[in-house]
């Protein structure tokens, strides 16, 4: 019976501690100014007190990261993993991203470096078994390597990279997003102005988190 069941749990494969760690990275550069900086600070916390969100969050035991980004050599953890047990653990994540000042002013786009930051971050969460980067930006990149090949990174790890375009008009960070940055198993949602974001945060949540059970 011993030997039955050790050889049905090889076949179940690995039990994770938790379904799925996230790094939100949040764009800082010069072209998004004060006032939309916290469009995107209160876009977060607002999604993370949703309660299909905290549902989802707090089912799968996810862990969280937020980073905030902009030029090659800006990049800086803002809130640290914390791990989504309880309703109590995502309401204090919560306000953390509400009340984290902004790390940089005046600097360049280059989300490349972004995400080579971001892909050293999850060394501290082997135990979960997926990895995403949720990348959050109102620019195209004018500093920095070449997305592509950061990505091509992402991908060899089995890191799953998706975005938010914050787009002021038409659909041009959108269409460099899906072309050059998120993985092939990614996707891009657009909001329109930073207004949007809110919104576009609340939908990227629920439907990666439903991902892990679809």
């Amino acid at each position: 019976m011993r030997m039955l069941i050790a050889l049905l749990a090889v076949l179940a494969g690995p039990a994770w501690s938790c379904q799925t760690a996230l790094v939100l990275a949040i764009d800082v550069s010069n072209s998004v100014d004060e006032a939309e900086y916290r469009l995107q600070v209160d876009g977060l916390a607002d999604a993370l007190g949703d309660p299909e969100v905290i549902e989802a969050l707090v089912r799968d035991e996810v862990a969280l990261l937020v980073l905030q980004w902009s030029g090659v050599d800006r990049q800086v953890v803002t809130q640290d993993w914390a791990r989504m047990t309880d309703m109590a653990a995502v309401a204090t994540f919560a306000i953390g991203a509400r009340l984290t000042p902004r790390a940089f002013e005046g600097s360049d786009t280059a989300p490349a470096e972004a995400l080579r930051f971001a892909l050293r971050q999850f060394g501290a969460v082997g135990d979960c078994h997926r990895r995403v980067i949720d990348v959050s930006g109102d620019g195209t990149p004018n500093a920095g390597s070449d997305t592509r090949t950061a990505r091509a990174e992402a991908a060899a790890a089995g890191i799953t990279i998706n975005a938010i375009a914050i787009e002021s008009l038409g659909l041009a960070i959108s269409g460099f997003y899906r072309r050059e940055l998120i993985t092939a198993d990614g996707f891009v949602l657009t909001a329109r102005g930073h207004r949007d974001y809110p919104a576009a945060m609340r939908a990227k949540l629920i439907r990666e988190l439903a991902r892990v059970i679809g």
